[in-house]
This record gives C-alpha cells, sequence and structure tokens, in this order.
C-alpha cells in the first residue's frame, strides 16, 4: 500500500521544512511520497522544495505553476500526479496534523466500506460574525443543491484510488472543490479534528475571499441566483397588478387623484436596478459556459521537479498540463 500527500502551497517558504519533518514522523515505516503544489508562490517556497528534492530523504516531488491559479487548481494537479493507493489532501501551514492524516488513513484500511475520510474541526477558532454566515451559506445550499453539504467539511480528507479517479473525470474550469468531493458520492467518514495555529506566515483567506468561494458554490451547484431573479418578477409583475386595480378603485370610485412624477421615477429606477440585477446573474453563468468552452486548461506547469532530477536540480521533468 503506498499513501500519497497532496500538499497545495502558496507562499509558505517557513512551513515546507517543519510540514516534511512532521509527515515523516507521522507516517514513519509507511510507504508515502509527498506531492507539493507551488500555486505560483512570490516567496522562496520553491527554493525550499529544493532543498528538500535535493537531500533524496523521502520521496518527494513538487509541481510548480506557471502563476497563481488557485487551490482548487493546485488540488487537481496534486490529484493528478499522485500515484498512492491513498491520497491525502492537506494544508502547508500545519493547522492540519499529519497525525490526523494517519488516522485517516488507518479508519479506510480497517473500514472498507469507506472510501473518503473527511476532517472537520469539531471547534472553530473564528469570530461570531464569520461562523454566522458560514452556517448560513450551508444551510442554503443545502436547501437548493443536489447534493449534501457537511457544515465545517473540509478539503483536509483521504482518498481511496478509486474516488480520486472519479474526481480526475470532473475537468471543468471553474472548481469548487468542497461541491465535487459531495458530488461524486462515495461513502464518506467524517472525523472531528481541532485545527492547529498556523506554524508560520498568515491566512490566505480573508472574509471577501470567502464570499466570492461561497458564491461560486452556488453558482456551480446551484440553480438559485437564476430561480431568485424569476421569482422576484413573478412578485413585482403581482404587486404592479395590484396596485393598478388599487389605482382604478381610488379613480373611478372616490375621484382621488392618482400620483404622478415621484411615483413614475421610483417605479423605473427599481425596475431598471432589478433588471440590471438579473442580467448580470444570467452573465455570471454565462460567462462560465464561455470560459469552459474555450477549454483553456485548468492549470499550467512551469517546472517538475523529483528525486529523480536531484542531481542535477537546475534541469527539471518536461511540464506537463
Amino acid at each position: 500500500m503506498r499513501i500519497s500527500l497532496v500538499i497545495p502551497c502558496y507562499n509558505e517558504e517557513k512551513n515546507i521544512r517543519p510540514m516534511f519533518e512532521a509527515v515523516k514522523k507521522a507516517f514513519c515505516g509507511l510507504s508515502y511520497e509527498m506531492v507539493f503544489v507551488d500555486d505560483g508562490s512570490k516567496d522562496k517556497t520553491l527554493d525550499e522544495l529544493k532543498k528538500l528534492i535535493k537531500q533524496r530523504n523521502a520521496e518527494v516531488q513538487a509541481l510548480v505553476f506557471s502563476r497563481n491559479f488557485g487551490k482548487d487548481a493546485a488540488i487537481y494537479a496534486g490529484l493528478k500526479a499522485a500515484k498512492g493507493d491513498f491520497v491525502t489532501l492537506i494544508d502547508a501551514d500545519l493547522q492540519q496534523d499529519p497525525a490526523i492524516a494517519r488516522q485517516m488513513v488507518n479508519i479506510l484500511e480497517k473500514s472498507p466500506e469507506y472510501d473518503v475520510v473527511c476532517a472537520y474541526q469539531s471547534q472553530r477558532r473564528e469570530s461570531f460574525v464569520l461562523r454566522l454566515f458560514k452556517h448560513l451559506f450551508y444551510k442554503i445550499i443545502n436547501q437548493n443543491a443536489e447534493v449534501n453539504f457537511v457544515d465545517g467539511a473540509s478539503d483536509f480528507r483521504t482518498l481511496r484510488r478509486n474516488a480520486v479517479e472519479a474526481l480526475l473525470r470532473m475537468t471543468e474550469y471553474h472548481r469548487f472543490s468542497k461541491g465535487l468531493f459531495s458530488w461524486i458520492g462515495f461513502p464518506t467518514k467524517y472525523l472531528p479534528y481541532e485545527a492547529k495555529e498556523r506554524n508560520a506566515g498568515t491566512t490566505k483567506w480573508n472574509f471577501c475571499k470567502l464570499f466570492r468561494y461561497a458564491m461560486e458554490g452556488l453558482i456551480s451547484f446551484t440553480t438559485l441566483p437564476l430561480r431568485a431573479v424569476r421569482n422576484s418578477g413573478l412578485v413585482i409583475a403581482l404587486l404592479a397588478f395590484l396596485y393598478a386595480i388599487v389605482v382604478m378603485i381610488q379613480k373611478l370610485a372616490f375621484g382621488i387623484a392618482v400620483s404622478g412624477y415621484a411615483t413614475i421615477v421610483i417605479l423605473i429606477l427599481l425596475l431598471g436596478g432589478l433588471n440590471l440585477f438579473g442580467q448580470g446573474v444570467m452573465g455570471e453563468y454565462l460567462s462560465r459556459i464561455y470560459i469552459q468552452a474555450k477549454n483553456r486548461p485548468i492549470y499550467i506547469l512551469k517546472s517538475v521537479w523529483t528525486n529523480e532530477e536531484a542531481e542535477n536540480p537546475e534541469k527539471p521533468q518536461n511540464p506537463q498540463r
């Protein structure tokens, strides 16, 4: 049995060595490989990876993107390069303990009924507002998506080879990994864990990025925005019809003059804004179809560094997409 650890990296130069040592300790005695994916880092992440590869301490390879393509693209690239029977996705900042990853592997070994073990945080160290928005996101998407999203489930998980192959067959450009993990539908064991403090550096996620990522999930796995626009149009049309009846009754039965300029301006602005909003929502869906139709690669590799190239680190393997 062989284990692959896929580790996306973006500006993690101070975490590469500690992560390597932690994995080496946790997986001692097992056959494993570490697939680092350098997602266009601007610091010395690649230099640290080259040092590890040159030392030949373990089977390590580094996939280097030509630019920053995002974590979801890095996950896909790592899954594509991984050769293990079990594949673990884990962050490089050591908030996700490799010892927990070892527990995941043990669970899959002893429990053939499961194909995936997913870790979730039993207690989140986040602000009340952020927890509230995340809870609201999961509630909304679960009410509208065809698959179930487990509140708090993370990318930190271990998959059998059959689940990995299923994910690799999903080649969409706009990737929302949390949704893809749920969509493939393999039996999953959920394992609680407590996230540690970052070993070094700062988080790459802020509220704005998390909000955009949540919207990506809603658009990728639901038609909720489109239905919201449709329902808004129906409600406004109904209210306009009722208002027309009220106006006619006021004019014909009571002789009340119909208010003019202010009402018309307000209605024009309201309906114009809603019309533009609806076009924007449809544009989001159309833009994804347009980009997918271009069939651009999910990522581009600048270079691939492996132990076989350690004797000549300035001559990496030929990159592949």
